[in-house]
């Protein structure tokens, strides 16, 4: 297993820089820089792509104020100090592979617009995203797993077919059109005021006491993660219940019932393990799914400071530092969950080999 591991882990060297590549080739082909943003501030046009619509487009690392849309009023001087204040003023190769030496050592730069290191706005704004992500996911197995087991026992029965009709009906739910829902019911839109709008924690948060605390913050909590929950019911579910009819119909199931084994032996001494093999050690890919997916909107339904509406926020402002760091980071966490994902395989049952399985 070392040998697999070890193996996995050099493999992260390379698809980390096949990603960084791919997406720093792209941003030489967009428009818009974080120079040409400063340049549409300074014009008065609000926004670059207001200029960007007019036509042209910028040339990153190039040395000429005429590569630049509305530049025209601004001294050449002033554009030439712009793009060495930002880099812009070396050649593309030359800045990929400062970048890359930099992140090799974890120095991600600073923002460009923020005044703050990446590392410092990442795990600044970490707290809401892993709030979001660790809940919804816990809450999903807690209700999914129990649930699935009753579903495949109860194969065909009434039950079964109502919550399937139930689940596949939240499923196709968009989040945050469930999340606008429950704002309008729960939120003070236009019936009850329960929940607060936005934010994690209430402005009194430090004078409180440590209960208070903690129930301050799962009532802030409660709306955005049933939001990003709702449709993560439906596959976990499903997957159980499957999971388990395959088990149930198997060969040694019959012979342990021959037994004379009580059901609920059969069911959590020998099928549990087996059955729920793929579902559990599916656990931090799911958590990362729900951590990265869909936090985008639910953040901005709920006002909530997230690693989503930064990574929108820094797209839009073309803050490369920050989209590149937090690229590279999420890349790496992704890569790293991958093998913690085989490693749960191996730790639910020992029997799998995936070196002998290589081989």
């Amino acid at each position: 297993m070392g040998a697999y591991i070890l193996r996995r882990l050099l493999l992260i060297i390379p698809t980390l820089l096949g990603i960084m590549i791919v997406n720093f080739v792209l941003t030489q082909f967009v428009p818009g820089g974080p120079i040409e943003q400063i340049i549409a501030q300074l014009e008065g046009e609000g926004d670059v792509f207001e200029g960007i619509s007019g036509g042209g487009s910028e040339t990153l690392g190039a040395g000429s104020d005429d590569n630049y849309v509305g530049s025209r009023g601004l001294p050449p001087e002033f554009i030439a100090q712009l793009e060495a204040e930002f880099g812009f003023d070396k050649p593309p190769l030359e800045r990929f592979l400062s970048m890359i030496w930099n992140y090799m050592r974890f120095d991600f730069g600073e923002s460009y617009f923020r005044s703050i290191s990446v590392i410092d706005l990442v795990l600044e704004k970490m707290p809401v995203s892993i709030t979001l992500g660790l809940w919804s996911t816990v809450i999903a197995y807690l209700v999914s797993i129990p649930l699935g087991i009753r579903k495949a026992v109860r194969d065909g029965s009434t039950f079964d077919t109502w919550t399937s009709a139930l689940i596949i009906v939240a499923y196709a739910i968009p989040g945050f059109l469930f999340a606008i829902l429950l704002l309008v019911l729960f939120a003070g839109g236009s019936y009850f005021q329960v929940f607060p709008l936005r934010g994690l924690t209430s402005d009194n948060w430090e004078s409180m006491s440590l209960l208070g605390k903690i129930g301050d913050y799962f009532w802030h909590i409660a709306l955005p993660v049933t939001a990003s929950t709702i449709s993560a019911f439906a596959t976990l579910t499903l997957l159980t219940k499957n999971s388990f009819l395959d088990e149930i119909k198997k060969q040694y199931v019959v012979t342990a019932r021959a037994k004379g084994l009580k059901e609920s032996r059969v069911l959590y001494g020998h099928v549990f393990r087996n059955a729920m093999l793929i579902v559990i050690a599916g656990f931090p890919s799911v958590f990362i799914g729900v951590f990265f997916g869909g936090s985008l909107i639910i953040e901005t339904i709920f006002s909530l400071d997230g690693l989503g509406r930064l990574g929108f926020e820094a797209a839009v402002a073309r803050d490369y530092p920050v989209i590149f760091g937090t690229l590279f980071f999420f890349g790496l966490i992704g890569l790293v969950v991958g093998i913690l994902s085989d490693l749960m395989y191996v730790f639910v049952d020992p029997r799998i080999d995936f070196e002998s399985r290589e081989a």
